[in-house]
């Protein structure tokens, strides 16, 4: 009995640990990411921060694997020569969602650089309808007509923060510009411009949604771990962003160095870039969608308050009903209702219910 009350206890635990930790991500990455890039100084060069942060992505997880394979050195390089090696036609599959995946992180930089963290957090939710289309075109799942519900306030609250925005858009963007004409180098801050950074948003929800699918549907029935499989990913996403570095910003790189503009706080934004993904792949399964909508709309609204404070974001009316109707869509499009209408009390069965499989992962 004792025993039980400890295992329900840690759980709760876990599920508060969970609650915080996915909160502070969401949060704290949207608004690095705006005051890495708007702050004044050397501005660093976004593609060499997402190839930065594959490197240590794939540090992190090679110590995990050579941790599971019990620190053994010869188990270690065996284990990756058989799962990465050994295995060509697995490995080439990571292939597409590795540069996806590298083309997103950039997107959110570009987007990050011209929208104010407020916005950006709000309009990124549109992840949620992408993954959901992406699952009913490739999986063949189906939605709850509930689920459709929250889909439709989801992109009515986008629009209303995205129009409640519009009001300033001329006015900052012929003062960036002015700026950005006195001052032409990397230095200055960028222009400005509302409407890349909501294309990029647009972008970076699409290729989210179409990863994030494609990666499920590769990785069924295959029996490696998370650790591993983020190392095939982070090995191959490392070539691509090279790649994106040089063709993006390769004059720039050779006048101005690799690192220019990195300090203490840009290689904060690395690490946390890297790790924010690896430590919601392990709390995420502690938390249940209701909890995952708890930490979004949590994050939102820490994003909304420190916005007005850091970056003199002006918080209107109509961007709060668009904001609250894209937290309310996150619940909505979370709830089951088949768990609802039963709670199974000694059901004690290992696998997700047929409720719970249908419902697309975001």
């Amino acid at each position: 009995m004792v025993a039980k009350m400890n295992i329900h206890v840690n759980a709760n635990t876990l599920k508060y640990i969970s609650l915080l930790t996915l909160t502070l991500q969401n949060a704290i990455l949207g608004l690095s990411m705006r005051y890495a890039r708007t702050r004044p100084g050397d501005i660093f060069l976004s593609s060499t921060a997402v190839l930065m942060a594959e490197f240590a992505k794939l540090i992190t997880c090679l110590v995990l694997v050579f941790n599971e394979e019990g620190k053994d050195a010869q188990r270690f390089v065996r284990s990756l020569h058989k799962t990465i090696i050994a295995n060509p036609t697995d490995t080439l599959k990571v292939c597409v969602p590795s540069l996806v995946y590298i083309v997103q992180n950039n997107l959110l930089y570009v987007s990050a650089s011209h929208l104010d963290a407020a916005t950006y957090q709000v309009t990124y939710q549109l992840k949620i309808l992408t993954t959901a289309m992406f699952a009913v075109v490739i999986l063949r799942r189906r939605l709850f007509s509930t689920q459709w519900g929250a889909l439709v306030l989801l992109v009515l609250g986008i629009v209303l923060v995205q129009l409640a925005q519009t009001d300033g858009v001329s006015g900052s963007s012929s003062g960036a510009a002015t700026a950005a004409t006195t001052l032409p180098t990397i230095s200055a801050q960028p222009a400005q411009n509302r409407m890349l950074g909501l294309w990029a948003a647009l972008g970076a929800c699409f290729l989210s949604g179409f990863a994030g699918i494609y990666f499920e549907k590769i990785l069924k029935g295959a029996e490696i771990s998370v650790w591993m499989r983020n190392v095939q990913l982070s090995l191959l996403s490392i070539p691509f962003g090279l790649i994106t570095c040089f063709v993006n910003d390769g004059s720039r790189i050779f006048n101005m160095g690799f690192f220019h503009g990195y300090d203490v706080f840009v290689w904060y934004l690395v690490l946390l870039q890297a790790g924010g993904g690896l430590i919601v792949a392990v709390v995420v399964k502690y938390a249940d969608n209701i909890l995952k909508g708890f930490a979004t709309s949590l994050a939102i609204i820490i994003s909304c308050i420190a916005s007005i404070y850091i970056f003199n974001f002006n918080l209107t009316l109509q961007f709060s009903a668009g904001a609250m109707l894209v937290i309310a869509s996150i619940f909505l499009y979370g709830y089951d209702p088949a768990r609802s209408a039963v709670k199974p009390t000694t059901h004690t069965g290992s696998g997700a219910s047929d409720a719970e499989k249908l419902l697309p992962r975001v």
